[in-house]
């Protein structure tokens, strides 16, 4: 029988462990502590320095929350409507009131489908840090007004031009 040969195997050079370099000094705390955790019970205060960790994870959280919400609400009228579609009406009275029933409930559908998009929109904003910062001119928004309306991407002067314009352009 031929001798079994004996393989060296190489030992692998481990690598030191560096340090990421970050442009401000809370984020590599941040990175030390792990993710920011927050109450259910928190609320963003004017106090704090806007746009903290905090004050994105809160508004992160809210929106994934409106989403989920929302996507729950449209299949359930989805599916609900479906279900009554086996229900055709002999009375031309009753198929019109069905008929504006539907129309009215797929515009409220596509309404909410809109503003699903808008709120990806804004968790994307939060993903890029430019959440809470007006579109047009990048000032602060406020947290007044993100809590009020957290996919808000302008300041409320800049929102009112917006719709100026757009009233000008629906005249044309």
């Amino acid at each position: 029988m031929p001798k079994a040969s004996k393989v060296k195997k190489k030992a692998k050079k481990i690598k030191p462990i560096t340090k990421v370099k970050s442009k401000n000094l809370t984020n590599t705390k941040e990175l030390a502590k792990g993710p920011i955790k927050i109450s259910k019970t928190y609320v963003p205060k004017e106090t704090e320095k806007y746009m903290c960790e905090k004050h994105k994870v809160f508004f992160r959280m809210k929106l994934q929350e409106w989403k989920k919400d929302l996507v729950k609400s449209n299949n359930e009228a989805l599916y609900n409507g479906s279900m009554d579609d086996n229900s055709i009406s002999a009375d031309i009275v009753d198929q019109a009131s069905s008929y504006t029933d539907k129309n009215v409930e797929m515009k409220a559908i596509n309404r909410q489908i809109k503003l699903i998009s808008e709120i990806d929109k804004a968790l994307a904003r939060i993903r890029e840090d430019t959440y809470g910062y007006c579109l047009d001119t990048a000032e602060p928004i406020g947290l007044k007004r993100l809590m009020a309306r957290p996919v808000a991407k302008y300041t409320i002067a800049a929102q009112e031009k917006h719709e100026k314009n757009e009233k000008v352009h629906a005249d044309d």
